[in-house]
């Protein structure tokens, strides 16, 4: 009798977590330079550690922005695909809810960052 070996396989749903991560990370990019460090000081915190960010985003402030505003469009429409019944499978990232929330919580304030980024630059 052959001896056969499952192969346990990552946990799928991934994609819109790390659509999500990708378009706050340009998106914070985008709002460094201008309009955070405006935010932060005027709220009396110190924005001194957003500089070297700040300067080194300014000169691809579109290219950031455009990153930024596909990478939270295809987060959330996976994630609305993912809402549908039977799109998640039981044991998948996408069926936590916890997850669900923190991937819409950073979508939302993804767009957030990008509004301030646009508005003030």
């Amino acid at each position: 009798m052959e001896h056969v070996e499952r192969v346990r396989r990552p946990p799928r749903g991934y994609a819109p977590v790390l659509l999500t991560l990708g378009g706050l990370a340009a998106a914070f990019g985008v709002a460094s330079c201008c309009a955070l460090p405006m935010l932060l000081a005027g709220a009396g915190l110190g924005t001194a550690w957003l500089g070297f960010i700040g300067i080194a985003s300014a000169p691809h402030w579109k290219l950031l922005m455009s990153v930024a505003a596909v990478c939270a469009v295809g987060g959330a429409g996976l994630l609305w695909r993912q809402s549908r019944p039977g799109v998640c499978a039981p044991g998948s990232v996408c069926a936590r809810p916890s997850i669900r929330l923190l991937t819409l919580a950073g979508l939302m304030a993804t767009l957030v960052l990008l509004y301030l980024g646009y508005t003030y630059v």
